[in-house]
């Protein structure tokens, strides 16, 4: 098993503007939340991305995208029908073959040398399967992600056998249905926002959208069904998530970059004196005062 091809959904309305960000990578180099996502993509040996966009998007992401531009394909989604729908545009551009499928609102930090996108495809090429990354999430966040409930597989580490799917629980359901053996009190496994997925996952979401009940279909209704169609597993990867859609998304992610980087006594230093400065009462430095300290070496 191969897994060459990848897509990134980012035609979700009012979070389509989230991958044209910028950011400062771990060597302090500006960049794009796309070209973050793009590279987290090419590092797993993935040599084909699909972007799924709204009509109008493209020149933008095309500018976003930078020396990566050349990997990219932009799949459009004409109408918002949702999650479901977004990936189905992808669909004669993977063919028959397994895809790597990532969010565009979410940016990745691994906690080994290994990027998380290596680590999940090496999975699912080990086991030859669909395989979506999971992360280990408090009860508090259930309304954010789709979460997974499986059973651990003896000898592998963080690898689960999963057994049902719901999209945003809540948390009465996720007590009922949702528990997995392993996890503290009160935790589950929520999707990471990167998978490897297989064939089989599109006649799942053909199923759903197909099907009145679900009014906006998601890729977690469509994981529900492909429990039951052969081996699917959950895998618990070495690194972080983080959703650069919530408040504040974007200067937690940058904060956790920044952190793991090149700059990071520079960012402990300035978050030392802003906190101390509010310990102190004194007002924070307005963006006048600082104007004269910006040309100062670091």
């Amino acid at each position: 098993m191969q897994v060459l091809k990848a897509v990134i959904t980012a035609a979700a309305p009012n979070q389509n503007t989230l991958p044209l960000q910028r950011l400062v990578d771990r060597n302090g180099e500006e960049k794009t939340a796309l070209q973050l996502i793009v590279e987290e993509t090419l590092s797993a040996g993935v040599e084909e991305i699909g972007v799924v966009i709204q009509p109008g998007d493209e020149e933008n992401y095309r500018q976003a995208a930078g020396s990566s531009i050349g990997a990219l394909r932009f799949l459009h989604q004409d109408h918002p029908r949702g999650y479901a729908d977004a990936l189905l545009r992808a669909e004669s551009f993977c063919g028959d073959d397994p895809f790597l499928h990532l969010v565009g609102d979410h940016l990745y930090l691994s906690a080994s040398q290994t990027s998380c996108a290596s680590q999940l495809v090496a999975m699912a090429c080990q086991h030859e399967c669909s395989v979506s990354a999971v992360q280990s999430t408090r009860e508090h966040r259930l309304p954010y992600f789709g979460i997974v409930g499986g059973n651990s597989i003896p000898r592998h580490e963080g690898l689960y056998d999963v057994r049902s799917v719901v999209e945003k629980p809540t948390p009465t359901l996720a007590e009922q249905e949702l528990i997995t053996p392993g996890l503290r009190s009160g935790h589950y496994l929520g999707y990471f926002g990167m998978h490897v997925l297989t064939p089989a996952v599109i006649e799942c979401l053909h199923e759903v959208m197909n099907d009145p009940s679900h009014e906006r279909p998601s890729l977690s209704d469509a994981a529900a069904k492909l429990v039951s169609r052969g081996k699917y597993l959950a895998y618990q990867l070495r690194g972080e998530r983080y959703n650069i859609g919530y408040q504040y998304g974007v200067l937690i992610a940058q904060l956790a970059i920044g952190l793991s980087g090149r700059d990071r006594d520079y960012l402990l230093t300035e978050l030392v004196e802003l906190l101390a400065k509010r310990a102190e009462g004194n007002p924070i430095a307005t963006a006048e005062q600082s104007t004269s300290s910006e040309g100062v070496d670091r």
